[in-house]
């Protein structure tokens, strides 16, 4: 897609967030659109939760309606197409407060409550990894999109 293009399509941001939410709403989706914008290669809209196949479909619908006569133009909707390992070190095996092994809940808790996660979408459960069987530090490992 043109720049032109997408910069005409972006005017109008608001409603066609709307109407993208009312028409993921009717085949029942649980994910929402949250905003869009104009990247180099054209649109990004960007979701609550990484959206199904049927989702993208719907929405590639919806814009190439509102952008009938360029709808040719318009490319196929994507997920982003790299994934990313975030290593985590020097974490307690074993809490020292309740003297019980560190456990997904209190990671994912952690990860929901620091700035640094906002907007991260995790593809997997966290993978925690004792360092060795003598040592009470652990590794976490954490696979992300990269949006």
């Amino acid at each position: 897609m043109s720049n032109d293009i997408a910069k005409e399509f972006i005017k109008n941001a608001s409603s066609h967030i709307v109407n993208i939410n009312c028409t993921l709403k009717a085949i029942k989706s649980s994910t929402i659109a949250d905003f869009i914008y104009v990247e180099d290669k054209g649109i990004v809209i960007m979701t609550n939760n990484v959206s199904s196949g049927s989702n993208l479909q719907e929405i590639e619908k919806y814009i190439k309606n509102s952008l009938s006569s360029n709808a040719d133009k318009v490319s196929l909707a994507r997920l982003p197409q790299s994934k990313l390992y975030l290593k985590i070190v020097g974490i307690f095996f074993i809490s020292e407060k309740t003297n019980s092994c560190i456990s997904l809940d209190k990671i994912e808790d952690v990860l929901k409550n620091n700035h640094l996660f906002n907007n991260i979408v995790l593809t997997s459960k966290p993978c925690i990894i004792k360092v060795s069987p003598k040592s009470d530090m652990a590794i976490i490992w954490i696979d992300i999109w990269n949006t």
